[in-house]
């Protein structure tokens, strides 16, 4: 016996750019990346954050930290070296003085969180797991601009599993990974993430870079080395989208140089299911707002009845 569709099923979604990821509903698959975005609140001036799908807040560590000396932040061609060091307010600050305000907004928050050891990692996941307003966190196990922190999480697949293990049997909400290009084998971390109980990953986070100045013969950058990112490294970024996504059946949202409608196209065709936009953010702070516009322009031109139609459709022959 058949039974025939009812009108809801029949009429093509009120919203194309839907998209779920470990269980969460994201109005649009447009998320700010890590450190680009601050903690959304230094957004409102410029346009109304309930525009996006959600935004990842800078790196929470158990007690609040100053970062690395200055100077920070590098121009490149084609994108930007940063060795920010992590400078945050500190996961209870964050708590208490951030978030109440954030959740007057119509956006999703996920918490990044990383830590020098696997007790601050838990350390930060126990104290968010009692905090309203937070949708999932976003492990960073892969931060290159800092000595320690998260690269040696990050690199090994040993170690990655380990981590991800942990915070799974301590988190009360999705677990996303966010993995490194620097590692010497990403599929095998993304494969032990996988296998560890992550939710979700996010990829690609900086890749290790050094600029150096010819006048005065030293580093741009007082740390000597930083992350880059920006266009420079998007067809990287897109390559390793397409060959995780090769290997893992979660959820992978897209990373790396993303500025316009067009690259964020390019990962759901590698295969993400939402994206990060970072660099972009700091060259026009509206960037994020006016990706979504943009993909809503993509779905209407090309007659894309979901962004989902689109995530992994590449074309190899």
């Amino acid at each position: 016996m058949t039974f025939a569709q009812s009108p809801t099923e029949l009429q093509p979604p009120t919203n194309p750019l839907e998209v779920e990821i470990c269980g969460i509903r994201f109005k649009n698959p447009v998320l700010p990346a890590s450190g680009t975005f601050g903690y959304g609140l230094e957004f409102l001036p410029f346009f109304d954050i309930s525009h996006l799908g959600g935004f990842c807040t800078k790196g929470l560590s158990p007690k609040p930290l100053k970062g690395n000396p200055p100077p920070r932040i590098a121009e490149t061609a084609g994108g930007m070296l940063n060795a920010i060091g992590l400078q945050n307010v500190g996961v209870r600050n964050f708590i208490e003085e951030k978030l109440p305000k954030l959740r007057a907004y119509d956006t999703k928050i996920i918490a990044n969180v990383f830590g020098y050891s696997l007790d601050d990692y838990l350390e930060v996941i126990t104290a968010l797991n009692d905090a309203e307003g937070v949708a999932a966190y976003e492990l960073n196990v892969s931060c290159p601009n800092v000595k320690q922190g998260g690269t040696q999480f990050g690199n090994d697949p040993k170690l990655a599993a380990e981590v991800t293990e942990a915070a799974k049997k301590k988190a009360t909400r999705p677990v996303i990974v966010k993995l490194s290009p620097n590692a010497g084998d990403l599929l095998g971390v993304a494969r032990a993430v996988e296998s560890a109980g992550a939710d979700a990953v996010s990829l690609i986070n900086t890749i290790v870079g050094m600029s150096i100045d010819i006048y005065s013969h030293r580093p741009r950058l007082a740390f000597a080395t930083g992350g880059l990112s920006g266009p420079a490294i998007k067809p990287i970024a897109v390559r390793m989208v397409y060959e995780v996504s090769q290997v893992l059946s979660i959820p992978r949202i897209g990373i790396g140089g993303i500025a316009t409608a067009q690259d964020a196209i390019e990962f759901f065709l590698a295969g993400a299911t939402a994206v990060q936009i970072g660099t972009a953010n700091y060259a026009d702070p509206c960037a994020a707002a006016k990706l979504v516009d943009g993909l809503e322009a993509y779905c209407r031109t090309q007659k894309v009845a979901r962004i989902t139609d689109v995530v992994g459709a590449v074309k190899l022959k």
